[in-house]
C-alpha cells in the first residue's frame, strides 16, 4: 500500500515528505495505522548520522496507533486495538529473557540496522528500498513493526498523547522507577529538564521522594519542573550545583539522573551525591573523565548507563498510562502536537527548546 512518510535520505539532509509503498505484515508482524508519533532527539541524530544507520532511512520510534492488520503468530493483538509502538529486541537473548530488553544483545542491529528481525525491509520507495528506525520508522501515516515493538493500551485515554511513552517518557520514568528504585524519603537530583529529564521528575514525585532537585539552565523549564513535582530548582548557569546540592541535601543526593548527553554534567552528576549513591546516565554524549579512586572507591559510589529505562514495556507503559488516568503522571504537560505538514515547524520548535516534546499527529 502507498504511504507517506518522514524520509532522510543523506547524511545531515532534509526530513522529506515521501511517498512509499509499504509490505503487508510477516509472520510475526503488526500492521499499525498511525495515529501520532512523538519525535526525540534520537531522530535527529539519525538525520545527522551522529547515529549510524542504512540510509534512506524512515525515521520515529515514538509511535501509537490502530492495529489494522497482524501476521501468521500473532496472538498479543488483533485489529481495533490501541497499540504504542516501542524499541525492537530480540526476546530470546539472555537479558530479554531476565526481563531487561533495553539490554538486548542485539539491540543496536534491531534497532539501527534499518531491517525488520528478519534482516529485511518492508518500505520501498521507486528507486530503493527505505529503512525504518527502531524497526517501525513510525512518522508515516502506516507501519509494520515486530510484534514486540507493539504494547497494547487502553483505548479510553486519547492514543495521540502515548507514543513518547514508547521512549523519552519511559526512559525518564523507568530509571527511577525500575532502574534506580527510587523511593518514599529518597533524594534525586536530575540533570536536564528535557522530556526524559521532566519525566524523571514526575517519577520521583510519584515514588515519594523527599528531595527533588531539577537542575537546568531554562528558567521556563525550571518553573514547570517544580509544577511536576520538583522541590528545588538549580539555574546551571547562575549556581554551582554541587555546592547547592550539597547543602540542601545534608552532604549529597542518594540518586543522580544525567539526561543531557554533556559530558561535564555526568561528572556532576557523580559529585553531587552522597556516599553510597548512585547516578544513571541516560543522555548519550562526548566523553569525559572519572579519577576511579576519588570518584568511584573512596565515596563507594555506582553509575550506571540505562537503556529505555531498564523496564519491560508492555507491562511499564500500561501502567504509565493508568497514572495518568488517576491524575498521578501528567506527561500531556510536556506535549505540544503538529499535524505532519507541519512537521518542520515542530523540528525547529523542538531545537529552539520552545517545546518539550513534539507530536505529529495524522488523523
Amino acid at each position: 500500500m502507498k504511504i507517506q512518510a518522514a524520509v532522510v535520505s543523506e547524511k545531515a539532509g532534509a526530513i522529506q515528505h515521501t511517498e512509499a509503498e509499504l509490505d503487508e505484515p510477516k509472520t510475526g508482524e503488526v500492521k499499525v495505522k498511525i495515529t501520532a508519533a512523538g519525535i526525540c532527539h534520537t531522530d535527529l541524530g539519525v538525520q545527522q548520522q551522529e547515529i549510524p544507520t542504512p540510509l534512506p532511512i524512515a525515521l520515529g520510534h515514538e509511535g501509537a496507533g490502530v492495529v489494522e492488520k497482524v501476521g501468521d503468530g500473532v496472538q498479543d493483538v488483533e485489529p481495533g486495538d490501541h497499540v504504542v509502538i516501542t524499541f525492537s529486541h530480540c526476546g530470546t537473548c539472555r537479558n530479554c529473557r531476565e526481563g531487561h530488553p533495553g539490554a538486548c544483545e542485539n539491540f543496536n542491529a534491531l534497532n539501527f540496522g534499518g531491517t525488520m528481525n528478519d534482516g529485511t525491509r518492508r518500505l520501498h520507495s521507486e528507486d530503493s528500498e527505505v529503512s525504518s528506525l527502531f524497526g517501525q520508522g513510525s512518522l508515516a501515516t502506516y507501519a509494520v513493526t515486530p510484534v514486540n515493538n507493539v504494547v497494547k493500551v487502553r483505548r479510553d485515554v486519547d492514543i495521540r498523547l502515548l507514543g513518547p511513552l514508547a521512549c523519552g517518557v519511559q526512559t525518564g520514568a523507568g530509571t527511577v522507577l525500575s532502574r534506580l528504585n527510587v523511593g518514599v524519603g529518597d533524594t534525586i537530583v536530575v540533570f536536564g529538564c528535557g522530556g526524559v529529564g521532566m519525566s524523571a521528575v514526575m517519577a520521583a514525585h510519584l515514588a515519594g521522594a523527599l528531595q527533588i532537585i531539577a537542575v537546568d539552565v531554562n528558567e521556563e523549564r525550571l518553573e514547570l519542573a517544580k509544577e511536576l513535582g520538583a522541590t528545588h530548582a538549580i539555574n546551571g548557569k547562575k549556581e554551582d550545583v554541587v555546592e547547592k546540592v550539597k547543602e540542601w541535601t545534608d552532604g549529597g543526593a542518594d540518586y543522580a539522573l544525567e539526561s543531557t548527553g554533556v559530558a561535564a554534567l555526568a561528572k556532576q552528576a557523580m559529585d553531587v551525591l552522597r556516599y553510597k549513591g548512585e547516578s544513571a546516565v541516560v543522555g548519550a554524549g562526548a566523553d569525559t573523565e572519572f579519577h576511579v579512586h576519588q570518584n568511584f572507591i573512596v565515596p563507594n559510589a555506582t553509575m550506571s548507563g540505562v537503556v529505555e529505562g531498564d523496564v519491560v514495556p508492555k507491562l511499564f507503559i500500561p501502567m504509565l498510562v493508568e497514572y495518568y488516568k488517576q491524575g498521578k503522571f501528567p506527561f500531556d504537560k510536556l506535549i505540544t502536537m503538529y499535524p505532519f505538514e507541519n512537521l518542520e515547524q515542530a523540528l525547529e520548535d523542538m531545537k529552539a527548546g520552545k517545546t518539550i516534546k513534539p507530536v505529529i499527529t495524522f488523523e
